[in-house]
């Protein structure tokens, strides 16, 4: 019997897809990445499904859309929203499968503590939360993890235990060393599969240590991307962040000191692999979970429909089984698992929504010629504004159709009453998204009705109550 291929899965939190060398973007410094896209397949369109940490997580992990996860928003203090233990995940079936499996670093799918009692045992605080062993780590046999907690520089996690781990160093070091210890602990017979989460780049950004910041002290120019309101930039939720130009710039350099520093340890995760001689027979993803806006439209962090919110890397790399080369076939979030499971030889359950993109890695084409892109009103403020209604905010927020070329998007708003706008982006010729053309009439147009149908269709199958009230 073949032994099935060891998968390691490593995922930053809000790391966008322009943010990395090998893209020609932004003017990031990242060897080792660049080095690994020369050995993979890069999806040079890759999207998260809903770009929120929770709401991705939930839906990488399970191959199923927000909707059918119930994990529309963050796991948070007030939200009764976590990945429920019966969900079927792509941890559950490599475990049964016989796989070895691992998860490191940030979590954040399950009940804040604080949502149960006002002194938890574990010590967590804010939306974090320990996850005991059980249903609620989906298969996962060793985890050493966290809920949501964005103190890159003191972080903390927990095992089998309540007893709260606390560590004074990088999270991202701190955690490759946990992994890199996890691969050289594995056997020669059983695969494995480990999940590294990392936190970093994700805010505050000026969590990171200063051998990364003084990369670019003299060695990143001040031209921001041609989208970026230099002046008055804020938050997805409206919120005003305070400075301008010189603000903005010390985020964005401590953003891409982050990145390279998450590069200096993946180059040390891939230095083991080939140490301990697993290279061969190792399926490694490199990506995120969703971007991070850092002033384009005037907007930071996520949760927009924007390419710098909705676009991730993502390199998938197996030597001898998959040939290196670049494609524009979509993927997104849902997509993983089953691609994943199909290139491990194993059953793809009937949960999962997303497409096997397997046949991609060996033609670079057939991909879907949509993908679709969804958010809701998640804030308890908001939440509580649509009852007062007597409405239904996950019949708010903004659902997207995405092809190669165009977005279409319809946006209700996030507060009853707003109006609901429509807008159709040509990718190809406006990239940095400038123009978008605002559709009066959905009928106008062959192309949007061609896209809008495809996304009520979708609507449809999900169940989703967008556009019903």
């Amino acid at each position: 019997m073949t032994r099935k291929p060891n998968i390691v899965y490593l995922f930053a939190d809000q790391w966008r897809r322009q943010a990395v060398g090998y893209a020609n973007e932004d003017p990031v410094i990242t060897p080792n990445m660049d080095q690994f896209a020369k050995e993979s397949v890069v999806f040079t369109q890759a999207v998260s499904c809903s770009p929120l940490c929770s709401p991705h997580r939930a839906s990488m992990l399970t191959g199923k859309y927000p909707m059918g996860t119930g994990v529309y928003t963050n796991c948070k203090v007030g939200a009764d929203v976590m990945l429920q233990p019966n969900e079927i995940c792509i941890s559950d079936v490599l475990k049964q499968a016989g796989y070895r499996t691992g998860y490191i670093g940030k979590w954040h799918l399950d009940l804040p503590e604080k949502n149960i009692s006002d002194n938890p045992t574990s010590g967590a605080e804010g939306w974090d939360a320990f996850t005991p062993p059980g249903p609620k780590r989906h298969g996962f046999d060793y985890w050493y993890s966290y809920g949501a907690w964005d103190d890159h520089l003191a972080p903390h996690y927990w095992e089998d235990t309540p007893e709260k781990i606390q560590i004074k160093q990088w999270s991202v070091k701190h955690e490759t060393d946990k992994a890199i210890e996890y691969i050289r602990e594995q056997n020669e017979t059983d695969p494995f599969a480990l999940f590294v989460s990392w936190n970093p780049p994700h805010s505050p950004f000026d969590d990171v240590p200063e051998k990364y910041k003084q990369v670019y002290e003299n060695n990143i120019k001040d031209d921001f991307r041609k989208n970026v309101n230099k002046n008055s930039f804020m938050v997805h939720t409206g919120e005003e962040v305070e400075g301008g130009p010189d603000q903005l710039a010390e985020k964005r350099k401590n953003y891409f000191a982050a990145i390279t520093g998450i590069d200096e340890n993946f180059g040390r995760i891939l230095q083991v692999l080939q140490e301990e001689n697993l290279e061969e027979n190792t399926i490694v993803v490199l990506t995120a979970d969703h971007g991070e806006m850092m002033g384009s439209h005037g907007l930071m962090a996520k949760h927009v429909w924007y390419e710098e919110s909705i676009g991730v890397p993502f390199c998938i790399r197996w030597p001898g089984e998959i040939k290196p080369g670049k494609t524009d076939a979509l993927l997104n979030t849902v997509d993983i698992m089953p691609t994943l499971l199909q290139l491990a030889d194993l059953d793809i359950p009937a949960t999962v929504e997303g497409n096997d993109l397997s046949p991609v890695l060996e033609s670079y084409t057939d991909g879907p010629d949509k993908t679709f892109l969804c958010a809701y009103p998640g804030r308890k403020e908001a939440i509580e504004n649509f009852e007062q209604h007597g409405l239904n905010n996950l019949a708010y927020g903004w659902r997207a159709v995405r092809s190669v070329d165009n977005l279409y998007v319809i946006h209700r708003g996030y507060a009853p009453g707003e109006e609901t706008v429509r807008l159709l982006y040509d990718l190809k010729k406006d990239p940095y998204q400038l123009n978008p053309q605002k559709i009066i009439n959905s009928d106008e147009n062959e192309l949007i009705r061609e896209l809008e149908q495809s996304l009520f269709t979708w609507l449809s199958k999900q169940g989703d109550p967008f556009m019903q009230e």
